[in-house]
C-alpha cells in the first residue's frame, strides 16, 4: 500500500482492521483474501522452481507466510512501517493482539496466532522490509514470483513500477497483480493512471488494457480472474470488493 505524500495506513484503527482482514475471521462467506491470493500464486507458479517470492503491498504479512509454504524464501514489502512492525511482531512472537471496532467506543479484543493458521513452521523463511514499490532496494531481485496485492491503484507512479518490475523477475517467473482499480487522485495523480479514463478521442481505457500496453514487452498474459475480499469495519458494516487478478509470465531475455 503506497502513498508518497501521506501514509493513511499508520493509524491504530486501520492497523487493527488489516490485522483482522489478514488473520481474522471470514465474513459474508468470502475466504481469506491473502490466503487465497497466495494459494493461487503457488498454483500458477508450480511449473517453475519455487525458490524466491516477493510479496509487495504485504500489509501485516499473511500472504508472505502463506507463500513460504511453497517457496524457499519470501520477501514481504510494504510502504507502511506500522504494518511491517505487526508482521515482524507476529513472526517473532507467533501471536498478535489487536482491538476491533464494535459500537462507538466499544472495542473487541482479539488474539491470533500463526500456529492456529498452520503457519508456525514457515516464519524463518520470511523477511519483511519497509519499502517503496516505485523505488525498490537493489537487493530485492532474482525472484521466481512477484505478487503485488491491491497495490497499483495506490501507487504514486504505477507506470514506473510496471515498467521496471521485470528486472526483478527471473526468466519464466510470474508477476501476479490484484486490484479493484479504484483510481483516486488522492493516491495517484490522474496523469499517472494506467486506466479508468477516456483518451483524447473519447474512448474508454481500462486498466487491463493499460497493463497490457506496459507489460506485453516483457510478459505474456496467462489469465485474468476476479477475487473477492471483505474488510470488516464494525460487526454490522463491511466492505465487499472484487479485485481483478492478472497473471503474467516473464519472457526469456
Amino acid at each position: 500500500m503506497e502513498n508518497k505524500k501521506e501514509n493513511i495506513y499508520e493509524t491504530n484503527a486501520l492497523v487493527s482492521q488489516y490485522c483482522e482482514f489478514q488473520y481474522g475471521d471470514a465474513y459474508l462467506g468470502v475466504e481469506n483474501f491473502a490466503k487465497v491470493c497466495a494459494q493461487k500464486a503457488i498454483s500458477y507458479s508450480a511449473s517453475i522452481p519455487q525458490r524466491r517470492a516477493l510479496d509487495l503491498g504485504c500489509a501485516t504479512g499473511r500472504a508472505s507466510f502463506e507463500l513460504a509454504k511453497a517457496f524457499e524464501y519470501v520477501s514481504g514489502v510494504d510502504y507502511s512501517q506500522a504494518f511491517i512492525n505487526i508482521a515482524n511482531d507476529i513472526q517473532r512472537d507467533g501471536c498478535i493482539s489487536y482491538a476491533l471496532n464494535s459500537e462507538g467506543d466499544i472495542k473487541q479484543c482479539k488474539e491470533v496466532c500463526l500456529k492456529s493458521l498452520g503457519l508456525d513452521e514457515v516464519g524463518e523463511k520470511v523477511e519483511f522490509f519497509q519499502g517503496d514499490a516505485c523505488d525498490l532496494m537493489p537487493l530485492l531481485a532474482e525472484y521466481d514470483l512477484v505478487m503485488a496485492t491491491n497495490l497499483i491503484d495506490r501507487l504514486y507512479e504505477p507506470k514506473l513500477f510496471l515498467k521496471t518490475i521485470h528486472t526483478r523477475i527471473n526468466d519464466y517467473g510470474y508477476l501476479i497483480l490484484t486490484s479493484p482499480y479504484t483510481w483516486l487522485e488522492e493516491y495517484t495523480a490522474k496523469e499517472f493512471w494506467i486506466g479508468g479514463y477516456y483518451d483524447s478521442e473519447g474512448n474508454e481505457v481500462s486498466t487491463l488494457e493499460g497493463l497490457k500496453e506496459i507489460l506485453n514487452e516483457n510478459f505474456d498474459l496467462v489469465n485474468v480472474e476476479d477475487v473477492p475480499f471483505v474488510i470488516r469495519e464494525t460487526p454490522r458494516k463491511y466492505q465487499y470488493t472484487l479485485s481483478q487478478m492478472s497473471v503474467w509470465k516473464r519472457k526469456e531475455r
